[in-house]
């Protein structure tokens, strides 16, 4: 008697057990509700960088208003009346006073890392093309994956590299489109100088977002929100002083020119106060991943106000830095915690993409209990 076929009687061969084994994995690792979710907060995040970018984009050209310090300093005025005020009126250890005594030297260094971030990116564009601001701008995201590991005891996995990876090769594919579409139209005037600003701003970016996920995670995102407002303001309103009061005094203000720096002032506040709450549930290197599709959006808005050329790369480039985001979330980090002795430290979970953890063991536990 000859051998049964492994065809079956049919003759088709039966499917693969490994295929639906990968959709079920897509499926349950790929498109939680909790990933969904951080999706979600990091396109909100982007859209609030997109109104910013607009807003500036039209007080330059349309009327010639170049003021990224009074911009931000708008900014950390609405934080300090509404979250510093909110310290001052807190009891106990919580009170404004009571972390000005402890730690007030910190949060100057904080508030001053934040608002020259903010002013070296803005300022490098008067030097350096954009191509180089969108490029090097991605040099933070190193640089915070690396004080997350030293200051916040963050351990990465392979996938998270690849995921990284995956969103820079994204970015380049939109910095390849502009090129294309002709929006590289300035050469800058000192590349070197720019280039240089730019990473700074950068490192400085990467500082300030781990001090942000820090604090929030440690401490509250109210403390963290109502110091940078209260020595944002200081520094942002002396700096203004010296470095713009001659561009101040040459605008002349309309109802048009007001309603732009109201309508920036409210993106950036959204932008500073929602961000906390991402990182909390996330991470600060997980945040910035997902706010880069924040240029793509200016670039769609910019198709129908300001006459850009579009491009299908940017549709693909979209698409790149979704993917490598969704993988950066699919596994959550863990930290190690600090060695207290001479007993070689615990590698143990730690507290990025916070809901999915918690998912995983809500699925973990339930698998046990079939």
């Amino acid at each position: 008697m000859e051998a049964a076929s492994p065809a079956g009687p049919s003759g088709r061969q039966p499917h693969a057990p490994g295929s639906a084994s990968l959709l079920l994995w897509i499926k349950g690792k790929l498109f939680t509700w909790n990933i969904l979710k951080t999706i979600a907060l990091g396109q909100m995040l982007s859209l609030c960088i997109c109104g910013t970018a607009i807003t500036s984009q039209y007080l330059a050209e349309r009327y010639k208003v170049n003021t990224p310090m009074l911009q931000s300093f708008i900014n950390y005025c609405l934080l300090f009346l509404i979250y510093t005020v909110m310290l001052a009126f807190q009891s106990g250890s919580d009170n404004l006073l009571c972390i000005l005594k402890k730690k007030w030297w910190k949060y100057i260094l904080l508030g001053l890392a934040d608002v020259e971030a903010n002013y070296l990116i803005v300022r490098a564009y008067q030097y350096t093309t954009l191509t180089s601001v969108q490029l090097l701008d991605c040099f933070g995201i190193p640089v915070l994956m690396a004080l997350s590991w030293f200051v916040l005891y963050a351990r990465y996995r392979v996938i998270h590299f690849i995921a990284v990876a995956v969103c820079l090769l994204g970015v380049g594919t939109m910095v390849g489109a502009d090129i294309l579409a002709g929006r590289e139209d300035n050469t800058g005037n000192n590349v070197l100088i720019g280039d240089i600003l730019v990473l700074l701003g950068a490192s400085l970016y990467a500082v300030s977002n781990v001090c942000e996920e820090y604090i929030v995670k440690k401490l509250s995102r109210k403390e963290f929100l109502g110091m940078v407002g209260l020595f944002g303001t200081i520094i942002s309103g002396i700096q203004l002083l010296i470095v713009e009061y001659k561009d101040i005094a040459s605008i002349h203000w309309d109802w048009k020119i007001a309603l732009l720096f109201v309508a920036f002032a409210l993106c950036m506040f959204c932008l500073y106060s929602f961000m906390p709450l991402v990182i909390k549930v996330t991470s600060a290197t997980s945040v910035n991943l997902g706010i880069l599709t924040a240029d793509l959006y200016s670039l769609f808005f910019g198709l129908f106000l300001f006459g850009y050329k579009f491009s299908g790369l940017y549709i693909l480039s979209f698409t790149v830095i979704m993917v490598g985001f969704i993988l950066y979330c699919s596994t959550p980090t863990r930290t190690a915690e600090p060695a207290e002795s001479s007993v070689p430290p615990v590698t143990s979970i730690g507290i990025d993409n916070l809901g999915l953890k918690l998912e995983e063991n809500l699925q973990e536990t339930h698998s046990a209990v079939l």
